[in-house]
């Protein structure tokens, strides 16, 4: 959606490095710290996703830009952070048009930046496929710095964390499923291999399992159905640590940034016990109080709705 190329673009506006005039072949215009305006979570990581990548490759997009225009494209500095981010996208697509969907919003600055790259693709394709001749490029990906390579794969190996949903299953149910299709669980991470898991030994209501197992994960039911939530070990290590410390008739108060995923992770470790979960939600916005509700409903917790909710 047009939305997701603008979030996209104001990421990188704040993000890219300054480099010396005489190495500048592109100019961004001088805005910084741009606002980033209100959208969803899911929409907000794909944004981020786009903007990253597009940060990875920008020596190579301005190389191809420089080729392909020898000066500037036809628009102000001020659109160049938007450019070069659908241009990261389009080429990534081979240039193919988008589909376009009944709904989805139209912004005029997106679909004039569409235009110029469709316009100009056969020339921007012919720039692609000429710099990957004379650097001996198998693919675009092996424009990437070796430092970047390595970042890039050691992220692609790391496991993925998935909290158990107590409201909804049980750790025996969960594992019953995972077994039926196919998964078989070892003793610690180090013995992690594709189509097993692991209890993580911090969170013990949290399980280990391979990156390369994340269709086979999905295709359970677990995920979709919220019995099983995937979310970094870095967020479950509040909710498990107030766990710990929890008196029998103590409650939980829950202030400042947080997603509705840790909310419900919260609510699910004492959904045997007598205390509650209370939710200062008085500085977030309509959009975020609405996105958190929705969350924390799909994960099976009883809600209501004031300036701090209690789940």
């Amino acid at each position: 959606p047009d939305r997701i190329y603008l979030l996209a673009s104001i990421i990188f506006q704040n993000t890219h490095p300054d480099k010396p005039a005489s190495r500048r072949f592109v100019n961004y215009g001088n805005k910084r710290r741009v606002p980033l305006p209100e959208v969803k979570s899911e929409e907000q990581r794909r944004a981020y996703e786009l903007a990253f990548n597009t940060l990875k490759y920008q020596g190579f997009l301005e190389a191809i830009i420089t080729d392909s225009f020898r000066v500037a494209p036809p628009m102000s500095n001020d659109n160049m952070s938007l450019f070069v981010v659908m241009l990261y996208d389009f080429q990534k697509r081979k240039f193919l048009p988008r589909q376009r969907w009944e709904k989805a919003e139209s912004i005029a600055t997106v679909a004039l930046v569409e235009k110029v790259i469709l316009g100009f693709k056969t020339k921007l394709a012919a720039s692609v496929a000429r710099h990957r001749i004379k650097h001996h490029l198998v693919s675009v990906d092996s424009f990437l710095p070796e430092t970047v390579k390595i970042k890039q794969e050691r992220s692609g190996r790391l496991p993925i964390y998935a909290w158990v949903n107590t409201l909804k299953s049980s750790p025996g149910e969960v594992q019953q499923v995972l077994t039926s299709a196919g998964f078989s669980q070892v003793n610690s991470i180090g013995q992690l291999v594709d189509g097993t898991f692991c209890w993580d030994r911090h969170c013990t209501d949290t399980l280990v399992f391979p990156a390369c197992c994340r269709s086979q994960l999905h295709s359970t039911g677990l995920l979709s159905d919220h019995k099983l939530a995937i979310q970094d070990k870095s967020c479950g290590l509040g909710p498990n640590a107030v766990f710990s410390l929890l008196p029998e008739d103590g409650d939980v108060l829950l202030a400042g940034r947080f997603s509705g995923l840790t909310v419900s992770h919260t609510a699910a470790l004492i959904a045997r016990q007598p205390p509650r979960v209370y939710v200062c939600v008085s500085d977030h916005t309509d959009a975020q109080r609405a996105e958190l509700q929705e969350t924390v409903t799909a994960m099976g917790c009883k809600t209501l709705c004031s300036s701090c909710s209690n789940y």
